[in-house]
């Protein structure tokens, strides 16, 4: 049997998540993840929000730790986890009401930044909600000491990835139609990101 990946963070931040997600996603019928990971926060919010078919996704490697958790939690919302990598121009069909990803934009190269948004509107509806959870910078600057930490420690893991100014992915998400609707603080210095694709 498959064991389980575990992640403290998403064990310490799914509460909270939830908390500002579940009003938001009310009327919400089909929510896409990108970049599941362990497949923690999939089954946490669709045991909480039933109403919700939550579809995971991730890069293929990963895809054998978000089973091991759907598997054992045995929900009938939770679909089994589809390859998705952001440099690849197939993404998953027919379109979601909302796209959820979280602490991705950071270990993201730019170009794969890029690439995320310029992709995701295939995936998502008119009027469809993206939303973003995940450490950002404001006018260039760090929002904690901590957060200027953990850049530098992944920029020395890898130097293409690091924390994403708040300016530059919102003016992403403008360039292809979407509104911002909140910017919600977090624990731990982290923020959700919430916009809007607009109706037709």
């Amino acid at each position: 049997m498959q064991a389980k990946p575990f992640s403290q963070a998403c064990e310490n931040n799914q509460h909270y998540i939830f908390e500002k997600l579940a009003p938001l996603l009310a009327a919400s019928q089909r929510v896409l993840e990108i970049g599941s990971g362990t497949g923690q926060h999939a089954v946490y919010f669709a045991a909480n929000m039933p109403h919700i078919h939550w579809q995971c996704s991730d890069r293929r490697e990963n895809l054998t730790g978000i089973q091991a958790w759907i598997d054992e939690s045995a929900l009938a919302n939770l679909a089994p986890p589809v390859a998705l990598d952001v440099r690849e121009i197939d993404w998953p069909e027919p379109k979601f009401d909302a796209i959820y990803s979280a602490n991705t934009l950071h270990i993201m190269s730019w170009h794969e930044v890029e690439l995320f948004f310029s992709h995701l509107r295939k995936s998502l509806k008119d009027d469809g909600l993206l939303c973003i959870y995940g450490p950002f910078n404001y006018n260039g600057d760090y929002t904690s000491a901590s957060n200027a930490g953990f850049d530098s420690w992944l920029k020395q893991r890898d130097g293409q990835s690091g924390i994403r100014d708040f300016e530059a992915i919102n003016a992403l998400a403008e360039k292809i139609g979407l509104r911002l609707l909140a910017d919600h603080a977090m624990p731990a210095n982290n923020r959700l990101l919430i916009w809007q694709s607009p109706a037709q």
